[in-house]
């Protein structure tokens, strides 16, 4: 497996690593480390490969279509670990890294698998950093649009999240058949859940994860306002680059004592204030990106049976729709969340709560994902693809 970030942690690819060695594949993964971590180091049965990175590539990430320098720190690291091992499959995470691991296949006659988290140039077309100026002339949109139409001929399979991302490259002219979902659902045997908390006279709105712009929590914050209900209470856990504009909001519309802000929080600690919640919010506004992707909190809300309100966004919607574990409201308005949020004492928490729970456990769980991965394996090992 390749992953262009720091391992552990990572939710995702842990439960896929865990898979494999269930199902009797021996895995390494090749990740780089910016915190003077081990260069070799085993994890039960796993191994993890590590490469020091320098802050410049680092940043280069973004611009590898124009400047090639990130593309030559992982060929160079891949070439020797290949060279000194012997490997049957190349597991690549995220779209960037699999123009190399395209060159390689070929080199090393490896099977390829592109394992695609998000729609990455959609990402790249929302994110911060390449909306500036100079983000603009180093990393255009329609480079990485086209690398993402050229460089998906090359892998043997692709894995995606959700069934909006596969139809998504369905479009773009990628064979049904080389496509598996494997989506973002929690491991019920490692997910231990706190006791539910007693009732109380507040109406307690919880979100946990990242804070910028598109996650719309601006929204939430003003249909509060508007809503003008003092039962209503907001924890927001977790931080960004939003985060002092969420403030500034919420001192301009005098909600100090009803929006918390409560930072990063260890795991343990984002369930058991889950745990205490009346309603979790996923207020994401509707982009590209977030019509072709899948939260794992989304499911951690469902399970825990706390009903879920969110945004329109097409996978989320299809979700909660399926199994009325939640409210939508269209993404963008802060006229109909209030609306909702004004009628949230006449909600039947404890039906919509139980359902997302049963679904959880019936269909959108890790465990019924492992299968899809590991077919995903038998396929390539038969020669079916």
């Amino acid at each position: 497996m390749v992953l262009d970030r720091e391992f552990p942690p990572d939710i995702r690819v842990e439960n896929e690593i865990e898979a494999l060695i269930h199902a009797g594949h021996e895995v390494h993964i090749a990740c780089y480390t910016r915190k003077s971590r081990p260069p070799c180091e085993k994890s039960g049965k796993l191994i993890i490969h590590r490469k020091p990175i320098s802050g410049f590539l680092y940043k280069s990430s973004a611009a590898s279509l124009t400047l090639p320098f990130y593309f030559r720190f992982w060929k160079k690291f891949l070439m020797q670990l290949l060279q000194n091992n012997h490997f049957d499959v190349l597991h690549v995470h995220d779209l960037p890294l699999v123009g190399p691991g395209a060159k390689l296949k070929r080199q090393f006659k490896l099977k390829l698998i592109a394992d695609l988290h998000e729609n990455w140039p959609a990402y790249l077309d929302i994110s911060k950093h390449t909306n500036t100026l100079l983000g603009r002339m180093l990393s255009p949109i329609f480079l990485w649009r086209n690398y993402e139409k050229r460089i998906l001929r090359y892998p043997d399979s692709i894995i995606v999240v959700v069934q909006e991302a596969k139809a998504r490259l369905i479009n773009l002219g990628i064979k049904a058949g080389k496509i598996s979902v494997v989506s973002n659902t929690i491991n019920l045997s490692e997910l231990n859940l706190p006791a539910s908390e007693p009732a109380r006279k507040e109406i307690i709105l919880y979100y946990a994860g990242g804070l910028n712009y598109h996650r719309g929590l601006q929204n939430v914050i003003l249909a509060m306002h508007k809503a003008d209900n003092p039962q209503l209470v907001f924890w927001i856990l977790g931080d960004g680059s939003y985060k002092e504009q969420l403030v500034r909001l919420v001192d301009q519309l005098g909600l100090k004592e009803r929006v918390i802000f409560h930072g990063y929080q260890p795991f343990q600690k984002v369930m058991e204030m889950l745990s205490q919640s009346d309603f979790a919010l996923i207020p994401h506004l509707k982009t590209e990106h977030t019509d072709s992707t899948i939260p794992h909190k989304l499911f951690q809300y469902m399970y825990a049976q706390i009903p879920v309100i969110a945004s329109d966004c097409l996978p989320i919607k299809r979700i909660l729709e399926e199994t009325g574990a939640g409210i939508v409201y269209p993404s963008g308005h802060p006229d109909q969340l209030t609306d909702i949020l004004v009628r949230l004492n006449s909600v039947r928490k404890t039906d919509l709560g139980a359902k997302g729970k049963y679904w959880v456990e019936k269909i959108y769980n890790w465990q019924n994902d492992a299968e899809v991965l590991k077919k995903t394996y038998e396929t390539l090992k038969s020669g079916i693809i």
